[in-house]
């Protein structure tokens, strides 16, 4: 981790900066135990891995108010995660059980806590933009100074509709943060390969929309610049895109052998894991002791394992399920 001075970290507490090594490190032992429950056939369908870029998703979220609102895409349980859900709730999700986040029905790529105002994965790339904007609008037409936050990778800008957005977010003026996860592949295709501009925030800034990019793989850079695009959005300024530039450690899923990529470059990626440098950063602070790093990761296996044994545990959702109003219950 650089040896930047962050004001973020002035302006948090102890407590909240020691927090986000814990949110991080839930996220990646998370992500490994899904891995493993994969491989023994217990999780179905697709599954997406964020392994790597957990400093995004805890970064940005932590700047939001508690009644904005998240979307995400297919690759969301850490942003689930960081949102607040309950990591029962997520895990009996991906094992299709009725006590899952959306009642066993969505599976990974479609997790959902109105609750939280989590409004969901969403499995087409780039298809939640429009909702995105769409709630966007909601909030300028009922003069609302909520906010929507949306995640996506950096494939979905060679999507249509991501371009249709953001035109007319800009000329709307509607409260969005555009957060695009840059993890330099769409699937299996090099960014190089794919866009003539590799600079994705730039391509925001043709529509009018401010922009910056950030270093994904730092926690507090995220943190800070989140912070920015938030007060920038909720002062009225319109909408703004944040690119932050990360790496995902695993394939594009768990069908993916990556072959695409070599091993000496995913080699130098690990060299900046960003959870192993935000720990260094917060020894080299005095933020937190060796002892207290090893009983989050502690803290955190044994969470994640409760977590397997409720969704071993819970039932699939019945047949009469699949026609009822599974929303019903949601405030």
């Amino acid at each position: 981790m650089k040896t930047t001075t962050y004001k973020v970290a002035e302006q948090l507490d102890k407590a909240t900066l020691v927090d986000f090594y814990r949110q991080m490190a839930l996220l990646r032992v998370f992500e490994e135990r899904a891995a493993e429950q994969y491989m023994l056939g217990k999780i179905r369908g697709f599954l997406h891995l964020y392994i790597g870029q957990e400093a995004v998703a805890v970064g940005a979220i932590h700047a939001l108010g508690r009644d904005d609102y998240v979307t995400t895409h297919y690759r969301d349980h850490g942003h689930a995660l960081a949102r607040g859900l309950s990591v029962n709730a997520v895990m009996a999700e991906l094992f299709g059980k009725a006590t899952g986040c959306s009642k066993g029905m969505g599976g990974s790529m479609h997790l959902f806590d109105a609750s939280l105002n989590f409004a969901g994965g969403y499995a087409i790339v780039a298809g939640h933009l429009p909702l995105s904007t769409g709630m966007g609008f909601a909030f300028n037409y009922l003069n609302d100074n909520r906010l929507v936050a949306t995640f996506f990778g950096d494939g979905a800008l060679n999507e249509g509709e991501a371009h249709e957005v953001l035109n007319m977010s800009a000329l709307w003026n509607l409260p969005v943060v555009f957060i695009c996860e840059n993890n330099l592949y769409g699937m299996g295709i090099p960014l190089s390969q794919s866009m003539s501009n590799t600079q994705l925030h730039k391509m925001a800034e043709s529509y009018g929309i401010a922009s910056a990019q950030v270093d994904g793989m730092d926690v507090l850079a995220v943190r800070e610049a989140a912070e920015t695009a938030v007060q920038h959005v909720r002062s009225g300024n319109g909408p703004y895109f944040l690119e932050a530039r990360t790496y995902r450690f695993r394939g594009h899923s768990m069908a993916d052998p990556v072959l695409y990529r070599s091993k000496d470059e995913e080699a130098e990626y690990r060299k900046l894991d960003p959870i192993a440098q935000y720990g260094e950063w917060l020894l080299s602070s005095k933020m937190a002791t060796q002892k207290k790093l090893d009983a989050i990761s502690a803290e955190v296996e044994k969470q994640v394992e409760e977590s397997i044994a409720f969704a071993e545990e819970s039932p699939f959702p019945s047949p009469e399920d699949l026609y009822r109003n599974v929303y019903a219950q949601l405030p």
